[in-house]
């Protein structure tokens, strides 16, 4: 099964190399100079020319991609790879896997999952409540302390006023 890697941001510099999102917690073991990756939309497989942190961001330049314009063009695609099955983690999500599982606080159903954001210090799952606002929800163990993929849902115990409509 492919895992997305990275998507790639705004170019960087005029040779081809971009900004990335990363999208994995361990971008300097999957993205490896000579490694070629699947990409969504399909625009080919990249081959990864370089990978350097340049202060917080990750750059990477592929070998299929000389120039901004053409960087500009490939703009937000996602970078795409294997994981091992040895490297799978028992208590380790996909973040595309928690989009479309319903939240529950204790037994009441309060939203759905619509979408997560990658983040530095942490990822924000993005949930429409059930009375129809946005929340956005800090992932992390105190406030999402049980993900049940094969049940379909997630339990919270948000902090006092998380849920209330702005």
């Amino acid at each position: 099964m492919d895992t997305v890697f990275a998507r790639l941001g705004k170019p960087h510099g005029i040779k081809g190399e971009f900004t990335v999102e990363v999208r994995t917690d361990r971008p300097d073991e999957r993205l490896v100079p000579g490694q070629s990756y699947s990409t969504d939309p399909d625009i080919g497989p990249l081959t990864l020319k370089t990978a350097r942190w340049h202060r917080d961001r990750l750059l990477l330049s592929f070998e299929e991609i000389s120039d901004r314009s053409r960087a500009e063009e490939v703009r937000n695609t996602l970078i795409l790879g294997e994981i091992a099955e040895e490297e799978e983690e028992d208590n380790a999500w996909y973040l595309d896997d928690l989009i479309g599982l319903d939240v529950f606080e204790g037994d009441a159903k309060v939203g759905t999952v619509t979408d997560v954001t990658n983040g530095v210090a942490q990822d924000l799952l993005h949930m429409e409540h059930v009375d129809g606002h946005e929340v956005l929800i800090p992932f992390v163990e105190q406030i999402v302390p049980d993900v049940d993929l094969d049940a379909g849902r997630i339990t919270v115990t948000p902090p006092a006023g998380l849920f209330d409509a702005e």
